[in-house]
């Protein structure tokens, strides 16, 4: 990979100390990033690449080190000052790929949807029935009776003015709440900000290998864990949730500060390694009573339940993501397994959580970067959409909520979005964490009555 032009004219940097470690990142960024309209966002993220130096140890469950270092200070500072058992929390649960709306939650009783897609159509046999006109595919049999038991709320038509058909811009779109600009936070990153909860190095969690841009903060640090890889790893460029093992990426970029920074990094993974044993035995009383499936999806509700279970973290927002939902080719087998392994852990998750009297300060939310055409395509899948459903799951007041999206009124051939989903963004930021959207969404939305 070609080096960054302001690599190549960097001078030699001296060897960093362990208290100067996390200035590493302020290296520039060797993702490939489309350029912004200006160089502000790019300022503001080298800038906040800075704090983003991240340490994971995803054996288990041994996330931060808690040794005399660095990152044992932050550790400590986390056990004096973490929330107490009550706190709500909300997960966030990221479909990556493109959820395709249309086969999760399906309008089997609409003749335009039949029509268009002759071999992806579930019949009215097929859906889980909500009412005479929408049910629930049939592999989300946990997830329909969550909603029977009014456990669940569906949002549908969610989307954003002008949609991007691109994963990278509508990804950035629905992480950032910012589909006009290039912000260079995420919104939770700007609600951690913002928040004034008590000073934890969890509140925000992302159970994840990268960290979600949706995680980015200018004063806040969110550590990202890898709930399916065992071993240490560390993601340098915050701002692009690149886990990648420091020494590797150096070496294919041949920057400039490879060497000086890799014995100090080799010395605080050290550090770390013998510290970690301390979170595990923090977190050790929190036993799972549910039976979580061995997908990754299933893991990573497992680790966020020991998280919540674990309350001198203080979390009060973890990030999950599953898929991918990116069914160009052959969506049914794909789509229907993924569906399956969702509703299965959500289930599980929420039952664990009820165990140890956690379910009722626990709210989920999914999105998607975008859903899926109407029409199948000639490979019996579907190309990139725009509107689909929201899931908000927990304590909640169930039911459907905002305009069903139209077959007969598409957007170029896509369902057109009924409700913002900075509606929602800004309902469970108000209703159920307590704090103001303001600051942290540009505008006022409009809430929904889904939470009391």
């Amino acid at each position: 990979m070609p080096r960054p032009p302001s690599a190549r004219a960097s001078p030699p940097i001296s060897a960093p100390t362990r208290e100067t470690i996390s200035s590493a990142c302020a290296a520039p960024s060797i993702s490939p990033w489309p350029p912004p309209p200006t160089s502000s966002r790019k300022e503001r993220m080298m800038t906040i690449a800075r704090k983003q130096f991240l340490l994971g140890t995803v054996s288990g469950l041994a996330l931060i080190g808690g040794g005399q270092g660095v990152f044992g200070r932050a550790l400590a500072q986390t056990l004096v000052g973490g929330a107490g058992p009550g706190n709500r929390v909300l997960v966030v649960l990221n479909l990556q790929g493109g959820n395709d709306g249309l086969n999760t939650l399906v309008p089997y009783g609409d003749p335009v949807y039949q029509r268009m897609r002759p071999d992806l159509a579930l019949t009215p046999h097929d859906v889980l029935a909500i009412d005479a006109a929408v049910g629930l595919n049939p592999a989300m049999r946990a997830l329909k009776a969550m909603y029977d038991k009014g456990r669940v709320a569906i949002v549908q038509g969610a989307g954003y003015p002008n949609p991007d058909h691109s994963h990278f811009r509508s990804t950035e779109i629905w992480q950032t709440a910012d589909p006009v600009g290039y912000d260079a936070t995420g919104w939770l990153g700007r609600l951690l900000d913002r928040a004034d909860w008590p000073k934890s190095l969890f509140t925000g969690v992302a159970v994840s290998p990268v960290l979600p841009e949706l995680f980015i903060a200018e004063r806040h640090d969110v550590p990202a864990i890898d709930a399916g890889v065992r071993g240490f790893r560390l993601a340098i460029d915050g701002t692009r949730g690149g886990a990648q093992d420091f020494a590797a990426q150096s070496d294919a970029a041949d920057l400039p500060f490879r060497s000086p920074f890799l014995p100090t990094i080799a010395e605080v993974q050290r550090d770390t390694q013998r510290g970690s044993e301390e979170l595990p035995k923090l977190v050790a009383g929190y036993k799972a009573t549910a039976s979580y499936s061995a997908t990754g999806i299933g893991r990573s509700l497992a680790l966020a339940a020991q998280i919540i279970g674990t309350p001198a973290l203080g979390t009060r927002i973890i990030y999950v993501a599953h898929g991918s939902f990116d069914t160009h080719v052959s969506q049914k087998a794909t789509q229907d397994r993924l569906l399956g392994q969702l509703s299965d852990a959500l289930a599980a998750f929420y039952d664990d959580l009820a165990a140890h009297g956690n379910d009722q300060r626990v709210l989920t939310m999914t999105f998607s970067e975008f859903g899926r055409r109407v029409e199948e395509n000639a490979s019996r899948g579907t190309d990139h959409g725009e509107a689909g459903p929201m899931f908000v799951i927990g304590p909640v007041r169930g039911g459907l909520y905002g305009t069903p999206p139209s077959l007969e009124r598409l957007h170029e051939g896509n369902l057109a979005y009924s409700t913002d989903f900075r509606s929602i963004y800004a309902t469970i930021i108000e209703r159920w964490l307590g704090r103001s959207a303001s600051g942290v969404l540009a505008g006022d939305w409009p809430m929904l009555p889904m939470l009391g």
